[in-house]
């Protein structure tokens, strides 16, 4: 007979061992701890932190940071690194490395040099430790991040620069980490020097190049959602894993995998979705519990020399962020909001920090008259980054809350009136099978989560079996919202009835203000017709929208490159300026090369549009569009096609266009590709020869206004 006294006493004493009870108080810390404190404008991160200091074995013990809270909280270290890689616009993180590398070394070496300059004259410390002591200060930890990713600025240029700078100051940090323990040990030689540059070159080789290629192999063979996220996890985990045997911190690893995966996970995916849900959600709470149980409130008691040196590590680390964030806003003409936000982001320290000040704790130099060790960094160090770590994270928290919101409200002032063309996608389909394609299309061409702007339709005809089609368009409903909850995407379905499919597109057009209309072909009527049949010419020629036809033969992820190819005089119709500015978002948000052929003229619009807003785009110069086949020489199964059609009777229409679904059959047969119709036609302008006249055109508006208004409109997305 059981005791339940016994039991009782077993499963409640302090501190609790039973697995239940402790994932439980985890989780009543991670729902209560935010909604609690935000009353008192104390952002969530900090929350978190305080939390985890109170039931810590530090402050009531309720829960010990035994191996299983250890590992959940290095796994939402890794977590935070690895989504600053994945979330972060590459193109913009490769137009600003240089300006990352500049912060970086400002935000690496004013902690070094006020940190060796503080511990050999104001805490007497000797070199080695001095030098040991400033990388602490020189390293940080991006925990704020969470709180820039949820307000939706993480692509600022601000962010960009220091999340790139945060890579390089804590590698640096942790290789002085690295050489300082050696040279301890008497293990720095030749062979040292060697071993370390050819395993930090091999590690980065593995991740940023042979991780993208199984990445993209795993994504176009495995759509099931669990097993992708699954994959994410092996490939984030391995690359820490490869990064420590290279000789460096786990971080690292996962901040390059992060990079290495970003092109292939669209941000406006389902796959996206679960990564940031689970970890904000599981992972980088624990992280921050975790954090929080190291804070032991009795430091501030324990004597003058460790407030002291408390104090001086707090006063040093702050200072230097700051001076580093005030250097780079300096260099780089910055305002005083992105200034903020990159102090914010910098002046948290906890990861990197704590793992240093633990080796350097650990590490014995000997022992003194009374047979007590000596350390090379002192007890005193250990209690005083136990502070240090409590209130840069607090300063850190305020400071980058107060410039997100900031930054949140002068961005929405700048783009409030930039966003309100860009709306209202239609989607007809007709088969299940192709919905998740063509609205994983719409949420790339349309990023911003525009609330109403995606319409998915089905078109019932009246005179065949409705009981047939109405459990069809059930169907693809369902499959519809299934794949927008999980991209937590909003969408509207229209279910409609008419005497024939084209008159309930062209009405559904008019009753919704639709601007982008895309069309799905399937892949194997296609080839086999080889023609885009008469209901969607029918379309087109009724309807005067941006029309996209589309056919995916890989998931758009798996692309590796996309090839445009554009008409003669295409920069002379009214539609060019807003087909361009959506796919050169597209470009952006897909992260693949871009290849373009296009004549003399039309390529010198484009090239000054890259050159305010570059993205990796090769110029190729072709005079006719009947020269596909020579370009079909250059086209690989990866690549994705972009064909710019016309209407008749427009500027850059070309017979050859209605040959164009042929040609793709017969050399393109395996290849994505879209086919685009631009909208061709004003309410302003009445006289339909206004079309036939390139002259005539150019009095209406200038290239060079044109030119300027893409711009605008692709930085105001």
């Amino acid at each position: 007979m059981i005791n339940i006294n016994l039991l009782f006493v077993h499963e409640f004493h302090l501190p609790i061992s039973n697995p239940v009870m402790k994932f439980l108080i985890i989780l009543l810390i991670i729902l209560f701890a935010p909604l609690i404190l935000n009353r008192l404008k104390i952002p969530h991160i900090l929350g978190l932190i305080i939390a985890g200091a109170f039931v810590g074995p530090n402050g009531f013990n309720l829960v010990t940071r035994d191996s299983s809270i250890i590992l959940s909280g290095t796994a939402g270290m890794l977590y935070i690194m690895f989504l600053a890689g994945l979330e972060i616009d590459f193109n913009e993180f490769i137009r600003n490395c240089k300006k990352s590398a500049v912060f970086g070394m400002y935000t690496f070496v004013t902690p070094m040099i006020l940190g060796i300059i503080s511990a050999l004259f104001i805490l007497k410390l000797n070199i080695l430790t001095s030098i040991l002591l400033a990388s602490l200060f020189a390293s940080h930890t991006l925990i704020t991040y969470p709180l820039i990713s949820k307000v939706g600025v993480k692509n600022n240029r601000a962010v960009t620069i220091t999340v790139g700078g945060t890579v390089l100051t804590d590698t640096l940090a942790l290789l002085v980490l690295a050489i300082i323990v050696g040279i301890s040990g008497g293990s720095v030689d030749t062979f040292f020097w060697i071993r370390l540059i050819i395993s930090i070159l091999i590690f980065g080789t593995i991740v940023l190049i042979l991780f993208p290629l199984i990445a993209r192999f795993f994504f176009k063979n495995h759509t099931d959602g669990i097993s992708q996220y699954i994959f994410v996890l092996v490939m984030v985990f391995l690359g820490a894993t490869l990064a420590e045997l290279a000789g460096i911190e786990g971080i690292i690893g996962a901040f390059l995998s992060g990079l290495a995966l970003n092109r292939l996970i669209p941000h406006s995916s389902a796959l996206m979705n679960r990564i940031e849900f689970i970890g904000n959600s599981i992972f980088i709470p624990f992280f921050l519990i975790s954090v929080g149980m190291l804070i032991d409130f009795r430091v501030f008691v324990y004597g003058w020399e460790t407030i002291f040196t408390a104090f001086i590590m707090t006063a040093v680390a702050t200072s230097a962020k700051f001076l580093a964030a005030f250097f780079t806003q300096k260099t780089f003409r910055f305002n005083t909001i992105e200034r903020d936000i990159i102090f914010g982001l910098s002046n948290a320290q906890a990861a990197a920090t704590l793992a240093a000040v633990l080796v350097g704790y650990n590490v014995i130099l000997g022992y003194d008259a009374a047979g007590e060790p000596i350390r090379l960094l002192s007890e005193n160090i250990l209690n005083g980054t136990i502070i240090m770590i409590l209130i840069t994270c607090t300063i850190a928290s305020f400071v980058t809350q107060k410039g997100a919101r900031r930054l949140v409200l002068s961005e929405n002032i700048d783009t409030m009136s930039k966003n309100n063309e860009f709306n209202n996608i239609l989607i007809p389909i007709s088969n299940p099978d192709n919905a998740e394609e063509l609205i994983s299309f719409a949420f790339i061409l349309e990023p911003n989560n525009s609330t109403n702007s995606i319409h998915v339709a089905n078109i019932i005809d009246t005179d065949a079996d409705q009981d047939k089609l109405i459990a069809n368009a059930k169907k693809i409903f369902e499959k519809a919202f299934q794949y927008s909850f999980a991209a937590d995407r909003q969408i509207n379905t229209c279910l409609r009835y008419d005497t024939n499919y084209t008159n309930g597109i062209v009405s559904l057009i008019r009753e919704h203000d639709i601007k982008d209309l895309i069309l799905g072909i399937d892949k194997y009527k296609f080839i086999k017709n080889s023609t885009l049949g008469k209901i969607i010419k029918s379309i087109i020629k009724n309807s005067n929208v941006t029309t996209y036809i589309y056919r995916a033969s890989q998931p758009i992820q798996t692309i590796k490159r996309q090839i445009l190819i554009i008409p003669p005089n295409a920069e002379l119709e009214l539609g060019f300026s807003y087909w361009i500015t959506r796919i050169w978002n597209y470009f952006n948000v897909t992260g693949t090369e871009v290849k373009i052929y296009a004549n003399e003229e039309t390529l010198s619009v484009l090239q000054s549009i890259n050159n305010a807003i570059p993205l990796k785009v090769e110029f190729r110069k072709y005079l006719k569009y009947r020269d596909l086949l020579i370009i079909s020489r250059d086209v690989n199964i990866d690549d994705g096609l972009i064909f710019i059609m016309s209407r008749n009777n427009s500027p850059s229409y070309d017979e050859i266009m209605d040959n164009v679904p042929y040609y793709i059959h017969t050399y393109f047969d395996e290849n994505n590709f879209i086919l685009i119709y631009p909208f061709q036609q004003n309410e302003n302008l009445s006289d339909p020869a206004n079309f036939m006249n390139p002259s005539s055109l150019s009095a209406v508006f200038k290239l060079e206004d044109m030119v300027d208004s893409i711009i605008n409109r692709i930085v105001g997305k």
